[in-house]
């Protein structure tokens, strides 16, 4: 089978935002598609907190991608027409240099010695592998989640990376409900008795704190209205000790913690959740002042949910309203989907028709 991977060696040094260095840093990514003569078709895909490179899959011998629906021939995302790039975000435990990666200097891993990481940071990496690649100036920058922090991040320090932006499910910074989950997350991680401040192994791994860290988040990464229609009170059985699991909606908490589990670093996760909560666009102007005042978008989309906990409605609202300032044409729509903060992922019609839609109506720029 192909390997698709590969690796981009950020500039010696690389400095963080908030200070630091790392040396010999690498970003992991795919790309599909063909980049046109003009370098004036380029897409960069910014992903989510627990996402990586693999977005879409190459070939039918392929791996699926973790938005398999979205990217491809003739799909929203027509790798026919755009060049699309995807890395693993600085800092996670996918490929690209994190708080789990070997430290070249000492030979052991980073630890709490990796540089404080915000979103400036992985947004900065993500664009100076596109300019590698040839990319002076991308055609669009999506992102959802906490890859729609890291598209305002970048257009926030490169007022003229991009001429167009669809933004999913986020916001210019974490409300305080949001953070509060995360917060609740790290101190599960951080309190698992393995964790024993970063020195845990495969054999003594933080299993309950990652465990509970992602029951927490699924509680926030769906609805209420859409969970009372999956799991219906009436379903029960008998557990297997006193307290145990009994209802569906534990069975299904229990299955999805039970495959995260080993699947994500615990550091990379604390770092990657705090720096979702550190992230302040409206800090790149003073009070009052529109931060995207620079910004030199043509276009915008941007995409909610009527249901989503963690970037609620408002956050969009606020960044249309911001966009609209500058004269960029901005589009908003606050979908229905009652899948919560997920829906990006699960609502496929719905957001394949947004994306798809959009795209097709933005002419590739020379």
């Amino acid at each position: 089978m192909a390997n698709y991977l590969k690796q981009f060696h950020l500039p010696d040094p690389f400095t963080f935002h908030r200070g630091g260095t790392i040396n010999e840093g690498l970003l992991a990514y795919e790309t599909w598609g063909e980049l046109n003569k003009e370098a004036s078709n380029a897409i960069l895909l910014l992903n989510g907190l627990s996402a990586d490179s693999h977005a879409a899959s190459h070939s039918e011998s392929d791996t699926a991608g973790w938005w398999e629906f979205m990217v491809g021939p003739d799909k929203a995302i027509d790798t026919n027409q755009w060049f699309v790039v995807c890395a693993s975000s600085l800092g996670s435990c996918k490929g690209s240099t994190g708080p789990c990666s070997q430290n070249p200097k000492t030979g052991e891993p980073y630890r709490f010695d990796f540089p404080d990481l915000c979103i400036e940071d992985i947004a900065n990496a993500a664009f100076l592998l596109c300019q590698s690649l040839g990319i002076s100036t991308l055609h669009t920058v999506i992102g959802p989640s906490m890859g729609g922090m890291t598209a305002l991040a970048l257009i926030l320090k490169h007022p003229k990376a991009c001429h167009h932006l669809i933004h999913i499910a986020s916001g210019l910074a974490s409300p305080p409900f949001s953070t509060a989950i995360r917060s609740l997350q790290r101190e599960a991680i951080l309190k698992d008795v393995n964790f024993n401040q970063g020195h845990y192994s495969a054999d003594a791994w933080p299993e309950e704190g990652m465990k509970f860290a992602r029951k927490i988040g699924m509680l926030s990464y769906r609805s209420a209205t859409e969970w009372k229609d999956r799991f219906p009170r009436s379903l029960k059985k008998i557990p297997d000790h006193p307290f145990g699991v009994e209802f569906p909606v534990e069975s299904y908490l229990e299955h999805h913690a039970n495959q995260f589990i080993h699947k994500f670093d615990p550091i990379s996760y604390l770092y990657l959740s705090r720096a979702m909560d550190w992230f302040d666009g409206y800090s790149y102007a003073a009070k009052g002042k529109n931060p995207l005042a620079e910004v030199t978008l043509k276009k915008a989309l941007i995409i909610g949910a009527e249901t989503d906990l963690l970037f609620p409605k408002d956050l969009q609202i606020d960044l249309q309203s911001l966009l609209k300032q500058t004269a960029c044409e901005t589009t908003l729509n606050i979908t229905d989907s009652i899948q919560g903060h997920d829906a990006f992922l699960v609502d496929k019609p719905l957001f394949s028709e947004l994306v798809g839609a959009f795209l097709n109506q933005s002419e590739v720029c020379n």
